[in-house]
Formats: C-alpha cells, structure tokens, sequence
C-alpha cells in the first residue's frame, strides 16, 4: 500500500525516492547556492527545496544516511528529525560533523533520507499506580550488556 504525499519541489534536483525495492527510506538532497563548509563539531541547516503535505496521522521521519555518516561523519542532529503532518514550511536538515575534518556539501549531494509512518495520538488517562511489570523501575542499562 502506497502512502500519498504531496510536494513542492523549488529545488533543481531530483524528488525523493527509494534507491532500491526494498529500501525503507528516500534520500533527500541539498538544494544550496554554493558549497558550504561545516568544520567538526558544527551544526548546519540544510535546506532542501521540497514542502510537504501529509494527510493528519502521518509523520516524516528525517534520518541520516549510513554512508555518509561512516564516511564523512556527518549525521542528522535531531534523528530522526520530525515532520509533522502540519508542518507547511520548507523541509531543512540539521547536519552534524562529528570528525575532526571539514567536510563539505554541495548542491545536489544526498544528505539524508526520509522514512513516512502512521503515528497515533494520545489521549491521556490520569491514574494513581501504572501497572506492575517484571523490569519495574529499571532503565539505562539495567538489561545489561550482553
């Protein structure tokens, strides 16, 4: 079953898509007037082009690309990123350098890839005690390693 997405593409580039049958997510592109430089440890909003409109209930997930982040070490801030089905404005990336290199993106570069997935909303059922389980309490580790 396909998902229907409506976009704007303002960008010179390509849409999104699936590189492969199986993939899961679309790489997304840079649409950016010149090459841009981020250094280690910087942050930068990446702009895309694109505008989406989804119906109410859907979500897009921005994630990082594998290669990208194995490669050059760069990776999404916030992954996965959040669109919200609301959302009307232009769709940016928020990229990370986590090497100890300069790293630079040019127009056109696939930076990361966006996943869609139905989401539920929450109405919310105050109560005094929550249920008792065997795991209890126990977070951040408490499974152990191995």
């Amino acid at each position: 079953m396909s998902l229907k997405v409506k976009i704007i593409n303002q960008s010179n580039n390509p849409l999104p898509e699936y590189k492969t049958e199986g993939s899961s997510g679309m790489d997304v592109r840079a649409f950016i007037p010149e090459k841009i430089c981020i250094k280690p440890l910087e942050r930068r909003l990446i702009q895309t082009g694109l505008f989406l409109e989804m119906e109410s209930g859907t979500e897009c997930q921005v994630r990082p690309r594998s290669g990208l982040a194995l490669n050059s070490g760069v990776t999404v801030l916030n992954t996965p990123g959040t669109v919200d089905a609301d959302y009307r404005g232009e769709l940016g990336v928020i990229l990370v350098n986590l090497s100890n290199k300069d790293v630079f993106i040019e127009n056109g570069e696939r930076i990361a890839q966006l996943v869609f997935t139905q989401v539920e909303s929450v109405v919310w059922e105050k109560v005094e005690k929550t249920g008792i389980t065997n795991r209890g309490e126990g977070g951040f580790g408490s499974t152990g390693l191995k």
